[in-house]
């Protein structure tokens, strides 16, 4: 078989005149539409007719495709009674997920396609993806083809138990396949692994081509005839609106794509359809440069983990404008507990949206300092989160990281402004950054017990990792004081603090997980900010000695967290290898995680997912928090590169 499949791939690539090499990781899950955390569609397996697309909690998302050649009908999407294509190969780029198939004489490329440019608020925000087609023979000669796609309305519920109603009709250019639920519960359901169940899915193509009409139980299926043929080609829209996107303190916002509630979803459509030729070109070039430059810092593995990672950490946002015309980008705290704009998710996932677009990093902060300056959040620390999504109407883990937290807005306010080369954002925030830095100097340095983003390992005092974020944040401080001209000695004591941590941490040939644990260790990932923000708090041996001492600690996917348990963070791992100072004890950190990745069955529960962020180091099993944004810190070691340039 694998070597038909071979055969047969070499026929399809001299048919089709693809010669891009075919990426050789196997993704845990294939990202196919990736417009927000609600609208989210994967394939889970291998071939993307084993399984039934599913939404990233695993409720079923049936999307369905079928070429009939020559009066045989070949399933390459979804699952049925229909005979399967043979899947040739599949690969993720950036903004792409391709995939080949041959359906008896012919050869079908299929691409999913969502135009993510950080730059772009508009078309960020548009929720418009595009699924394109083309086929051509691997015979010579021609074929009667005819193509056609089926959706189900569950894309717009909740439950499957959930009453729907599905429509089809013709409007401009373009015939229309939509569904939604009866009910339409605007905004009123919050909380994790719940779907959309208000707003409305839309499938569409160019009318003069394509028939569409609802079927049975309101599955919508829409069909494109091409007849006797040599080749042909194709491309569908899908897309949802959500009418509303986020509650915030009892006000509805609109997406940014419609922020003055002055378009319809049928403009996004138009704009989508008018754009389509230029978009894939540049989605093309966009994901040629991405690969390029991650393969340049890191190798091929390292740019297929960021491949796989842009539009994971991407669409777990929703960007929307505030009540003053602030950006505002919430995150969604996947398979966690569906917290809204959680700050220690939006610290992991930074690294991302500052290497491509510093700018839009200020709408993962900003509804923060709304939420302090206007008396919602009164403590002299930051909140943990905003609420639950979609609702973002105050704190929801009532716990709090306040050391944490208060390191994480510091630490992010001076990596925006150093990547932007502008300072004014701290300058806008001044009186709340020195809050809450006068709240790690007086108890981030040796932290009292406490959570730390590690949450899940339980509460810690004297955490050395959590302590660093601390000192470095002072440090931080004290560079946007000097940036600004304002007078501050933040930058020296914080070089001070990190002399006495270096004692009250030392463990001899590694540095412990807390001052009091003789024998202890863990992950120092926050050391990263010394050198991006160009602070030279901590000598340089500190990350060496560390570095070290992790080398001999791996495990087949990585290495622990810490010294109590056997698990570790993918995102953590990411930014403790670009610690390192030689590409082969960098390679030492990557291969693992994409060997995880690789070779992942997932959990008992849930089965192959979107990536997830919480692992075992010893099995390829991912343990929870998946489809989550915090894979935007695979993208630290390209912003470290970016920053030393």
């Amino acid at each position: 078989m694998k070597r038909l499949a071979a055969i047969l791939l070499s026929l399809t690539l001299a048919v089709t005149g693809h010669e891009e090499a075919v990426a050789q990781l196997r993704a845990p899950a294939y990202p196919l539409v990736t417009i927000d955390p609600y609208t989210s569609a994967w394939s889970a397996a291998d071939h993307l007719y084993d399984r039934p697309v599913t939404h990233w909690t695993g409720a079923e998302f049936p999307l369905k495709g079928i070429l009939c050649v020559d009066g045989v009908a070949w399933r390459f999407m979804g699952t049925g009674e229909e005979e399967p294509a043979l899947q040739l190969s599949a690969e993720v780029l950036a903004m792409n997920t391709r995939y080949r198939f041959l359906c008896g004489p012919v050869a079908l490329d299929l691409c999913f396609t969502a135009p993510l440019f950080l730059d772009d608020y508009d078309l960020l925000s548009r929720p418009v993806n595009y699924i394109s087609f083309s086929f051509a023979p691997t015979d010579g000669k021609k074929h009667h083809v005819s193509l056609r796609v089926e959706a189900s309305p569950l894309w717009a519920a909740n439950t499957p138990e959930e009453e729907t109603v599905s429509e089809c009709f013709e409007k401009g250019a373009f015939i229309y396949l939509k569904a939604g639920t009866k009910a339409q519960r605007v905004l009123e359901d919050c909380g994790d692994g719940i779907r959309i169940n208000w707003g409305y899915f839309y499938l569409s193509g160019d009318r003069k081509t394509h028939s569409a009409k609802v079927l049975h139980d309101g599955m919508m299926q829409i069909n494109r005839e091409w007849g006797a043929c040599y080749r042909g080609d194709d491309h569908l829209l899908i897309g949802y609106d959500d009418l509303y996107s986020i509650r915030f303190f009892g006000q509805p916002l609109r997406p940014w794509w419609n922020r003055k509630g002055d378009k319809t979803i049928f403009d996004a459509f138009d704009g989508a359809a008018r754009q389509y030729r230029t978009l894939m070109r540049r989605s093309n070039a966009f994901d040629q440069k991405q690969k390029q430059e991650a393969e340049a810092v890191g190798g091929r593995q390292y740019a297929e983990l960021c491949a796989l990672a842009y539009r994971q950490a991407i669409h777990a946002h929703k960007l929307v404008q505030g009540p003053s015309g602030e950006l505002f980008l919430f995150s969604k705290e996947n398979q966690s507990n569906g917290s809204i704009g959680t700050v220690d998710v939006s610290y992991p996932s930074i690294p991302l949206f500052l290497y491509y677009h510093p700018q839009l990093a200020k709408g993962l902060l900003n509804f923060i300092f709304y939420e302090t300056v206007h008396g919602y959040w009164t403590h002299p620390f930051p909140p943990h989160d905003i609420g639950i999504y979609p609702h973002a109407e105050g704190n929801n883990y009532s716990i709090g990281m306040p050391v944490e937290e208060s390191g994480n807005m510091l630490l992010m306010t001076a990596a925006i402004c150093h990547f932007s080369k502008d300072w004014s954002y701290a300058r806008e925030h001044w009186p709340l950054l020195t809050q809450w830095k006068d709240y790690l100097l007086q108890y981030g340095a040796d932290p009292e017990e406490q959570l730390c983003t590690d949450d899940f390992a339980g509460h810690l005092a004297h955490n050395a990792n959590l302590a660093i974020k601390a000192i470095l944040a002072i440090g931080a401080y004290g560079k946007m004081a000097e940036q600004l001209g304002i007078p501050s000695g933040e930058l020296e004591h914080a070089r001070e603090l990190a002399r006495k941590w270096m004692v009250l941490a030392d463990d001899g040939d590694h540095y412990r997980l807390a001052y009091n644990q003789p024998g202890s260790w863990s992950l120092k990932y926050n050391l990263v900010w010394d050198s991006l923000l160009d602070l030279d708090v901590f000598p340089k041996e500190v990350a060496r000695k560390e570095v070290a001492w992790y080398l001999t600690r791996m495990n087949l996917y990585g290495v622990p967290l810490d010294s109590r348990r056997g698990y570790t963070k993918t995102d953590w791992m990411l930014w403790t290898a670009t610690l390192t100072e030689n590409r082969t004890d960098f390679d030492a950190f990557i291969d693992p995680i994409w060997r995880f990745e690789n070779e992942t069955e997932g959990n008992e529960r849930f089965g192959r997912t979107p990536m997830g962020d919480w692992i075992w180091t010893d099995t390829p099993k991912h343990i929870a928090m998946i489809a989550r944004s915090v894979v935007g810190g695979y993208f630290l070691p390209l912003l470290k590169q970016k920053s030393h340039d």
